[in-house]
């Protein structure tokens, strides 16, 4: 990602803050739509799902221009995720479901090169996710 990406992204997150409650319920029902399995994974209330969600997602967005912090946190996130039953695959349509939110939500905000800087960061954090849910099994086998 370079310098201008981050600042697409982190611009167009400032349009995400005013509606957290609105984003979070649209990303789950995109989830769910894209991908009814995961569903069970998602256990506890879904309103606190949905507000940590929006919480790590602005804390992902301020991070983008300090990726060596950034991503030691995605990976133990990955691990704990490794724990609730989240797969490989699961990364790809997590990442649909939340470009997909993010293009209803912002509208015409979300242009094609907003796009593209929100789907090469999410790249740059699932990797490194699955990477770091890879390295844990192998670990624990």
């Amino acid at each position: 990602m370079d310098s201008r990406q981050i600042n697409l992204v982190q611009d167009s997150f400032i349009h995400v803050l005013p509606i957290p409650d609105a984003v979070a319920a649209a990303f789950y029902a995109r989830l769910f739509q894209l991908a009814p399995d995961t569903r069970p994974l998602f256990r506890g209330d879904m309103v606190e799902q949905g507000r940590k969600l929006v919480l790590t997602l602005a804390s992902v967005v301020d991070s983008l221009d300090r990726l060596d912090e950034l991503l030691p946190v995605a990976r133990e996130l990955a691990i704990r995720h490794v724990g609730y039953g989240v797969l490989d695959r699961h990364y790809a349509v997590v990442g649909a479901a939340l470009l997909d939110t993010l293009a209803v939500q912002l509208g015409d905000l979300f242009d094609t090169a907003t796009h593209d800087a929100w789907a090469a960061a999410y790249t740059i954090l699932a990797d490194a996710m699955i990477e770091a849910g890879h390295a844990a099994a192998r670990k624990s086998a």
